[in-house]
This record gives structure tokens, C-alpha cells and sequence, in this order.
């Protein structure tokens, strides 16, 4: 089934709904930042563990709105980036400029899967790429804070800093050779984000005591880790380096439809994320029932359905098989 045939059949389900992204977002605020505080209050307790794991989940599927947010026009849900920024992006030192623009080079059918793919690595050919980058996620906290904290200052009190910074580091990005265009309008944006973030942080270190921030290194090292692990069971990455259409990055990419836990560690729509890349102006409260329409109406010998995982677990382990068959044959 072509993608505008596809599209036909889910036409009706292109809508968000900014009653429960709004819902969705400030409950998982909420739930996130009491489970952190009881984490940080009696972190040496079950009660702190089990804090810091509810704190780690929910604040995870807040930061994902992120990606919802690079797929919405502002008009589309007013204000609410700016409260996600207040919500999530502030305090866990990953402002919305690092993504939003950024991503849509991943959905592109000009840069999917090549060398100008800020979001993809030729991870099924090398498997030692792949353990370095599963393994260099629990230090991305502490590279966010050098960043957003005294490399910020250097940034706002020297302009060509400021603008190398744009370029090389405010972006979260896995392949490190990707370049971003430090227009003027980037480096406002970025400069008036790193001014209120910095103002934010100031503000926390001035009233709250040192094992909270133990206590965010850690929820945040977890939240990089798992996410780090979705991001690989995300895609088949078998591209040869050259452009995909819509068709090709579906094959590419991977759905772990799964149950309810599954949303735990691929929250807010990104299990389905063969279908988002398919059709990715679907919002994410609606690629449940996209999916079933789908996955109930296509052929059994339609392409759509051999980009199903059946979990986490069986998508990595196939991406390292691949990747350690390619290592030995090289």
C-alpha cells in the first residue's frame, strides 16, 4: 500500500487533541516532580528508591513531548512548548532549541539515513559503535551540564563562543559530524533560552541542597540509558548512506506495538515508530488506533507487517547479531 493510500485510510486522525496533551503533560509533571522530591528528601529508603524509578519513568515521558513538539506547528498548541521548557526542559538541562529543528533532518527523504542524518549511524554494521553508544549515555548528563551551565556564561559574554557553540553543541544529535547553520535568528533563540536556563539553575542551587542534584544525576543518567536503548531498537539502521522514500525509511524503521509496559520505555507514541516515520504527521494520542486500522487492513503479506518487534529485547539483540556478523566478515 502506497503512503497516500495509507494516508487515506487515517486522514481523520491527524488532529491533536490539546486537551490531553495538556492533561498528559502537566500529570506527568506533576507525578515526575513528587516522585524526584521524595527520592531526594530519603534517598537512602525504599520509599527514595522507588521515588527516584517513578521519578526516572515519568520524567522520561515528559521529555518526549519533545518530539511531539518538532512535529506540531506553535499554532497548533499554543504555549505549550513553553511549558514544557519550564516543566522538563530547564530542569533537566534540555532546552527545546537542541531538538526541535533538528529532528525534522531524520524525517526528510533527502537525509534519512545519510551522512546529513543528524539522528542515524550505520549501527547494524558496527558493533562496536553500537556498545560505545549504549555505554556513553550515562555520561550525557554531565556533558549537559558543562554545556548548559559555565559553557552558557562563556557563550553569553563572548559572541564568537556563542556562535560556536550553535554550531558544534545545541544539538542533540548521534552522529557528532553533523553541522548546525548558526543563523541569526538560532543564536537569539539560543542565547535567550541559555539566559532564563541559567537564571533557573542560579535559582536551584540557591535553595535546594546538594543530594538533590545527586539525585537528578542519577534519574537522568537512567532516563539517557533508556532511552539510548529505544533509540536502537528504533531502526533496523541498515541504510547503504544513500536518500530512502517514504517506503524505504518504513522498512528501515521498526514498531514494538507491545503492552502496557512497553509505553515505559517508548512512551508518548514512539513504540509505533515504523508508522511514524511512515506517516509522521500523526500526534501521538492517535498512533494507537492508526496502527490497528493499519495492521487490520493491509494484506498479511503487505511490507507494513514485517516491521513489527515484538519487544525491546528481540530488536536489540538483532541489531547486534547483524552488526557482529558485518564486523567478523570485514
Amino acid at each position: 500500500m502506497s503512503s497516500s493510500a495509507a494516508s487515506d485510510l487515517v486522514k481523520d486522525l491527524l488532529k491533536p487533541n490539546p486537551i490531553l496533551y495538556w492533561a498528559d503533560l502537566l500529570a506527568t509533571a506533576l507525578i515526575g516532580w513528587a516522585a524526584f522530591a521524595v527520592a531526594a528528601i530519603v534517598p537512602l529508603s525504599t520509599a527514595g528508591v522507588l521515588g527516584a524509578a517513578l521519578a526516572a519513568a515519568a520524567l522520561y515521558r515528559g521529555l518526549c513531548f519533545l518530539h511531539e513538539i518538532s512535529h506540531r506547528s506553535p499554532g497548533a498548541l499554543p504555549g505549550f512548548e513553553t511549558a514544557w521548557s519550564l516543566l522538563f526542559g530547564y530542569p533537566l538541562l534540555l532546552p527545546s532549541f537542541v531538538y526541535s529543528d533538528v529532528h525534522r533532518n531524520h524525517h526528510k527523504l533527502t537525509t534519512y539515513g545519510t551522512a546529513l542524518d543528524p539522528e542515524y549511524l550505520p549501527f547494524a554494521r558496527n558493533s562496536a559503535m553500537t556498545f560505545v553508544f549504549a555505554l556513553q549515555s550515562f555520561f550525557i548528563p554531565i556533558a549537559l551540564v558543562v554545556r548548559f551551565l559555565p559553557l552558557s556564561v562563556i557563550g553569553l559574554i563572548a559572541p564568537p563562543f556563542q556562535r560556536w557553540l550553535v554550531i558544534h553543541a545545541s544539538s542533540l544529535t548521534m552522529n557528532l559530524v553533523w553541522r548546525r547553520d548558526a543563523t541569526r535568528d538560532l543564536i537569539r533563540t539560543v542565547r535567550i533560552h541559555s539566559a532564563f536556563l541559567l537564571l533557573f539553575w542560579i535559582v536551584l542551587a540557591a535553595i535546594l541542597p546538594l543530594r538533590f542534584f545527586l539525585v537528578w544525576l542519577a534519574v537522568s543518567s537512567a532516563v539517557s540509558f533508556v532511552n539510548t536503548l529505544r533509540t536502537l531498537g528504533a531502526h533496523a539502521y541498515e541504510s547503504t548512506g544513500e536518500p530512502m522514500d517514504r517506503e524505504a525509511q518504513l522498512l528501515d524503521s521498526i514498531d514494538t506495538p507491545g503492552a502496557f509496559w512497553t509505553e515505559l520505555w517508548a512512551p508518548a507514541g514512539l513504540r509505533y515508530h515504523a508508522l511514524h516515520h511512515y506517516l509522521p504527521g500523526i500526534p501521538y494520542h492517535n498512533l494507537p488506533r492508526a496502527w490497528r486500522r493499519l495492521s487490520s487492513r493491509l494484506p498479511l503479506d503487505a511490507p507494513y507487517h514485517r516491521v513489527q518487534s515484538p519487544g525491546l529485547a528481540h530488536s536489540l539483540r538483532a541489531l547486534w547479531l547483524k552488526a557482529r556478523r558485518c564486523t567478523s566478515e570485514s
